[in-house]
């Protein structure tokens, strides 16, 4: 049992990590088509395993990414309470976003031959001789 809890949670540790370096790109594309809020980016969120996040963790990240000029927000009434704030993606926003995807295609891809064990052929391969890293012979 405490292998298996060591395991989860190790898991847990390696999807945040990588859920760190694409929360703010995730949240960007959650506002590509339509303005949100907080709640609504949490529920969408939450939709896909391995992506949930809190209010605690998106205020932050939104606040900054206004400061950045992605986003910008907007207060209005709510039906039922006080009034939102409504986030919506701006132009700069937008372009962050495509360059990203443009970025991760590639990553992924790299990622995902070296997982199934391909590489690059046209890189020689480097070996270590007496203490040096050379070019491999062809």
């Amino acid at each position: 049992m405490h292998d298996m809890e060591a395991g989860v949670t190790l898991h847990d540790a390696r999807l945040a990590q990588l859920r760190r370096g694409t929360l703010q790109y995730c949240v960007l594309a959650l506002l590509a088509d339509d303005e949100r809020y907080v709640v609504e980016l949490v529920r969408a969120l939450a939709q896909v395993e391995g992506m949930e996040a809190g209010e605690g963790t998106l205020y932050p990240l939104l606040s900054r990414l206004r400061r950045e000029g992605l986003v910008e927000s907007v207060w209005r009434e709510s039906p039922s309470g006080p009034p939102r704030r409504y986030y919506q993606l701006t132009t700069k926003g937008r372009r962050s976003l495509n360059a990203f995807a443009g970025e991760w295609n590639r990553f992924r891809d790299a990622v995902d031959g070296i997982l199934a064990g391909r590489t690059d052929e046209r890189r020689p391969r480097r070996t270590r001789r007496a203490g040096l890293s050379v070019a491999a012979e062809p």
